[in-house]
């Protein structure tokens, strides 16, 4: 896209953290009127609480909170992009139940799709990896940056914080696209021009290392803005000398990452036991910082994730190629541990 093409984006979600102020104004209490209409289609479920691929939005139906998803998905889709839920009751389920419930909500939300190469539908973020870079993120503690993830929606369901550390971020890609269209416009055709990415050791059986294609951080299909960003999935394909990014590539990515954590920009926040939050993944981006676990198992960090994509939205077709139809490949027997070529780098 040529520099005269680009142009401000206006929509809601194009907020700053400075004009919507704290979590706290975000939130709304998870009503007991709506963790019972969860409780009734739990009680419902007519199969094994792990068969977790037949949960459609029939099989979990939902009619007596459908009013309130309706809002969230409005707020999701043409509102800030971003909903904010308090006080989920998590210690009345085991932990079987709530990956069902959880999932069963989710789906009214978003199709369900697969986060990593073992197919898993509701995402364990828990810590593994330690600060291992070889580890999938949502498997470590270390710091993550600004980023978006393979999917249209993305949830997260608080079990248990940190003892210390681990405090969430967002900000609207909307914001920082149009505050460099204002500081630095010659920059952002390197952004709608895209990157390769690197798959991570996740691609198909036979499929390249990286995308066969430039994945744009900015695009627009029928009028609808989708943004991408994965900078260390940019950055591995580099580094093992699949690509090599100019010098006006690189100070683009630097500065969309600058003006991404501005403190007016990024709005910080730490989830406690029974938060939800449930955000558009093609507006907005998310972070975390760097955790330190309990010892023991109960009391570490665990969270529940859902990526979820919204097949009514359009989307250009190098974006799509990124997600997936179906999320991530599922291979029988491989984790979400990247074991690099001996001759990488």
């Amino acid at each position: 896209m040529s520099d005269a093409a680009i142009q401000h984006i206006d929509h809601p979600a194009a907020w700053r953290a400075s004009d919507v102020g704290t979590r706290d104004l975000l939130s709304v209490e998870f009503s007991r009127r709506l963790v019972d209409g969860l409780k009734d289609a739990l009680a419902r479920w007519p199969f094994e609480l792990d068969q977790h691929e037949r949960v459609t939005t029939e099989t979990f139906a939902l009619a007596s909170i459908a009013e309130d998803i309706a809002a969230w998905k409005h707020e999701l889709d043409r509102g800030r992009g971003l909903v904010m839920l308090r006080g989920f009751p998590v210690d009345e389920f085991d932990l079987p139940e709530l990956r069902l419930i959880y999932l069963g909500l989710g789906c009214h939300l978003g199709r369900p799709v697969s986060q990593s190469a073992m197919g898993d539908l509701v995402g364990d973020v828990i810590n593994i990896g330690d600060k291992d870079r070889n580890e999938r993120a949502y498997r470590s503690r270390r710091k993550l940056q600004l980023h978006t993830d393979r999917c249209d929606n993305i949830a997260m369901l608080c079990i248990r914080p940190a003892v210390s550390g681990g405090e969430s971020s967002c900000a609207s890609a909307l914001s920082i696209h149009n505050v460099m269209l204002a500081e630095r416009p010659e920059l952002l055709a390197c952004l709608y021009n895209g990157y390769f990415h690197h798959r991570f050791g996740e691609q198909a059986p036979g499929e390249p290392p990286i995308t066969p294609e430039r994945i744009p951080i900015f695009s627009f299909a029928d009028g609808v803005a989708t943004v991408i960003f994965i900078r260390g999935y940019i950055d591995l394909a580099e580094r093992e000398g699949h690509v090599q990014l100019s010098d006006n590539e690189r100070a683009a990515l630097d500065y969309f990452e600058d003006v991404a954590n501005r403190p007016d920009i990024r709005l910080d926040y730490l989830m406690e036991a029974g938060d939800l939050s449930i955000m558009n993944n093609c507006l907005l981006l998310h972070a975390r910082t760097e955790f330190t676990d309990a010892e023991e198992a109960e009391r570490k960090r665990h969270l529940l994730r859902l990526w979820l994509r919204d097949d009514m939205r359009p989307i250009s077709s190098g974006a799509a190629l990124h997600k997936g139809a179906a999320g991530i490949v599922v291979q029988q027997g491989k984790g979400t541990y990247y074991r690099a070529p001996a001759s990488a780098g």
